[in-house]
């Protein structure tokens, strides 16, 4: 889902080194407040031009603490206090809504409450029960509905990469082909499965293959190999969930499936942010720790036992706990994956839809990977439906 299950206390690193996120006066040192200056509805971006997305901040060899927006809103710490772009003193950032004239410790205080590293936190909450309203009445009232909603999700977060791709890279993916043979995965992995769906994702390849070759033909092998790359990576895992809905059981199991998911994420933060201390992967995401990743695990593979006995036909407890530990660690590779992409990029988020959020993209970083496995092992278990 995203780096704030995984971040480590306020100012946690090495002995006499404080994290990127420590709190204010203790003098550490972020290079996040520089590159994320805003400019009305976006950011500045190295050619001075604005742009909807944020560029990520370079990796210190070092672990010094989490360096994910996300992570700090979650984990209630101050964005970036470090040397301001300008020379002043290091401090936290100011709020725009707060005039200078009347800031101090009250006004600061529900400056920090408001908005935590960058983010609006009431809108994010806002905007997380809207969803889970949408999917779920959507999920358990008329499937179809909810085939439509991947159908939306897959296209959006399409837009989302192939824009960030050609913004960061300059590299040309087509869209329309990628949209229409995304939807048509989707449709055929729910009416025809897994054959459907592979029929799909061929004449989809086929056809950004044959879009690109309307314009010229430099950097044709870029731009196809990204299209098809995307292809895979949104709409063909997204099918995987479509094809969960066709069973019997279709609800419950995808249900089981996002239960997953968000469980391991929770549990990831409740550990990792209490106990963790030991960095997974600094290189790529700063704030994941092992313990995190423990914690992430043990959560899924108890929700996994609950949902498997209460919500699956014919499963087992025993089943539900290898469905946990596999969704766990499907959900941090993929959770890794993205970050990988983004730092790529340049770029802190996919996208702006979704206030407090980030884009598309940021939301599905985990749920994609985690559907072919939570499926096949459904499959495997109890049958397909």
């Amino acid at each position: 889902m995203n780096d704030s299950s995984w971040g480590a206390p306020p100012g946690a690193g090495p002995p006499g080194r404080p994290g990127y996120w420590s709190p204010p006066g203790q003098g550490s040192h972020s290079p996040l407040r520089a590159e994320t200056a805003p400019v009305s509805a976006g950011y500045v971006r190295e050619d001075g031009e604005a742009s909807q997305t944020r560029r990520m901040p370079i990796v210190p060899d070092a672990p010094g603490g989490d360096q994910d927006d996300r992570d700090g809103r979650a984990a209630g710490r101050p964005p970036g206090d470090g040397p301001r772009p300008d020379g002043g003193p290091s401090g936290p950032p100011a709020d725009p809504d707060v005039s200078p004239a009347s800031a101090g410790p009250a006004s600061h205080g529900r400056s920090q409450s408001r908005k935590r590293a960058g983010r609006d936190l009431r809108a994010a909450i806002g905007v997380g029960v809207g969803l889970g309203v949408v999917i779920l009445a959507s999920l358990f009232v008329y499937k179809p509905v909810f085939v439509g909603v991947i159908v939306v999700a897959v296209v959006v977060g399409l837009w989302e990469l192939t824009s960030r791709l050609a913004e960061r890279k300059q590299i040309r993916v087509p869209l329309v082909p990628l949209a229409v043979g995304g939807a048509a995965m989707v449709v055929a992995g729910y009416v025809r499965g897994a054959e459907g769906a592979w029929v799909a994702v061929a004449l989809t390849a086929l056809a950004v293959l044959a879009w690109r070759m309307t314009e010229e033909p430099g950097n044709y092998l870029r731009d196809v190999t990204a299209g098809v790359f995307a292809a895979f990576y949104v709409p063909f895992l997204a099918t995987f969930v479509a094809m969960m809905l066709a069973a019997a059981d279709g609800p419950q199991r995808v249900l089981t499936f996002l239960l997953l998911t968000v469980v391991s994420d929770t549990g990831a933060y409740a550990v990792g942010w209490r106990f963790g201390r030991r960095k997974l992967a600094p290189r790529i995401s700063p704030g994941k720790t092992r313990e995190g990743l423990l914690g992430a695990m043990v959560f899924a593979m108890v929700a996994g036992a609950l949902c498997t006995h209460f919500l699956i036909d014919g499963g087992a407890w025993w089943q539900g706990l290898v469905l946990g530990l596999a969704a766990a660690t499907s959900a941090t590779l993929g959770d890794l994956g993205e970050s990988m992409i983004k730092r790529d990029l340049g770029i802190k988020d996919m996208g702006t839809l979704l206030p407090g959020h980030g884009g598309i993209m940021d939301r599905l970083d985990s749920l994609l990977p985690t559907a072919p496995v939570v499926w096949l092992l459904l499959t495997v278990f109890v049958g397909a439906g």
